[in-house]
């Protein structure tokens, strides 16, 4: 049965072939619009993704602040404080947390030679390598050999390393931050970097050292990453055992802020799925004037076989026979002009690779920026797509193809 029905649907095309490619191709870039605008969605979602990864995503970072409300017998205004006696009663009584560092930072004047910069230079455990995502380009991050040494050394950001020794070598060299000699052991890839932002021309050393430049009994900020995608109740967690210690309202913002970088993702993440949705539906609209393309044509084709289906009604063939051999030369037409379409997708995709987002704003972005993914599912929801489409295009003909009454349609001239 599908044999002949495909035989008789391409003996169809092939009679009208430049009604058949006028068509093919009106659906083809339907679809090749349909995937181009999908996997713009998945690409504008990994490059976000490639943004947060960045800078670490299941991270938060809490800054001790003033209290704005009266609680646990301290006045409103009363200055909070972090020690190091957080960093232990966190990791205690939040098992959730994976990594810990305390940060104290400065501006502080870096010389090399006869150069000098004011730069960031923060004071760290040795696991602020993985909580803030950092990469290496050249030796090596401090340990906790390093920590416990109170090692004279430092990592410097990319941005760093030019401004203090430009194309020379950096490594085994000694700066002076505010006059305190240190070795420089490493420097870091370059992150991403918007505006203002001096990510890369951070300087940094082990915690334990950055006593000789400033004061570390208070903390400038806690770092900490975790597994648990709760991330909401993990943040009121840490508020209610940082509230505790240090006298506070768990709800007082004011008091202690916490930057949860989970809140962005998961917001972004929903700004993608809605465009992702959007970008499907005007697909499916382009590809549907392709449809209505098809049915006008098969529509067409229906009235100038009227005698021929008239014949074919006479000698003996039922309704069901009519209509399957419309929808399966529609079918036929619609997936070769699928096929067409997704290899037009895959050409245009490869030519424009990178399509500037975030390197448009920010600095080492290129990660940031949109390609063009095709993905499996993309093809598949795509195909789902064309397939309905192609049917219900189809269909219309083909219901009234089978219902022609045979006597009225040998006689149509």
């Amino acid at each position: 049965m599908l044999g002949p029905l495909l035989h008789e649907a391409y003996a169809a095309m092939q009679h009208n072939r430049r009604r058949t490619t006028l068509t093919m191709l009106g659906m083809a870039w339907g679809i090749a619009t349909v995937v181009l605008l999908l996997a713009y969605g998945n690409g504008f979602g990994r490059a976000c993704a490639n943004i947060f990864a960045n800078f670490g995503t299941r991270l938060m970072i809490m800054v001790p602040g003033r209290s704005s409300m009266q609680a646990g017998g301290q006045k409103a205004g009363t200055p909070v404080r972090f020690t190091l006696e957080d960093i232990d009663t966190l990791t205690t009584n939040i098992p959730q947390i994976s990594q810990i560092t305390p940060e104290a930072d400065k501006q502080a004047n870096v010389q090399y030679e006869t150069r000098t910069f004011n730069f960031n230079v923060t004071g760290n455990y040795p696991n602020v390598f993985s909580i803030r995502a950092l990469k290496l380009g050249l030796g090596r991050f401090y340990n906790a050999e390093d920590e416990i040494q109170h090692a004279r050394v430092a990592v410097i950001g990319s941005e760093a390393k030019e401004k203090l020794f430009s194309g020379r070598s950096a490594l085994g060299e000694r700066i002076r931050i505010n006059g305190l000699s240190v070795e420089v052991i490493g420097v870091l890839l370059p992150k991403m970097q918007a505006g203002d932002d001096n990510i890369n021309r951070v300087v940094y050393i082990p915690f334990t050292t950055m006593s000789d430049i400033k004061d570390t009994h208070y903390l400038d900020s806690i770092w900490f990453n975790y597994e648990t995608p709760a991330y909401e109740s993990l943040e009121q967690s840490v508020r209610g055992v940082m509230a505790i210690e240090h006298k506070f309202n768990p709800s007082d913002r004011r008091a202690m802020m916490v930057f949860n970088l989970m809140e962005q993702v998961h917001m972004f993440e929903l700004i993608t799925l809605g465009l992702t949705i959007l970008l499907g539906f005007i697909g499916t609209l382009t590809l549907g004037i392709g449809g209505v393309g098809l049915m006008n044509i098969m529509l067409v084709a229906v009235t100038q076989r009227t005698r021929e289906i008239g014949v074919e009604k006479a000698l003996g063939a039922r309704r069901k026979h009519i209509l399957f051999q419309f929808l399966a030369e529609s079918l036929a037409i619609t997936f070769a002009g699928g096929v067409l379409g997704i290899i037009l997708a895959y050409a245009v995709s490869l030519s424009v690779g990178r399509v500037t987002l975030y390197s448009a704003m920010a600095k080492n972005a290129e990660g940031g920026d949109v390609r063009l993914i095709i993905a499996p599912t993309t093809l598949i929801v795509a195909t789902l797509i064309l397939g309905a489409v192609g049917l219900i295009s189809g269909m219309v003909p083909a219901i009234r193809a089978s219902r022609l009454d045979p006597i009225e349609a040998l006689r149509y001239e």
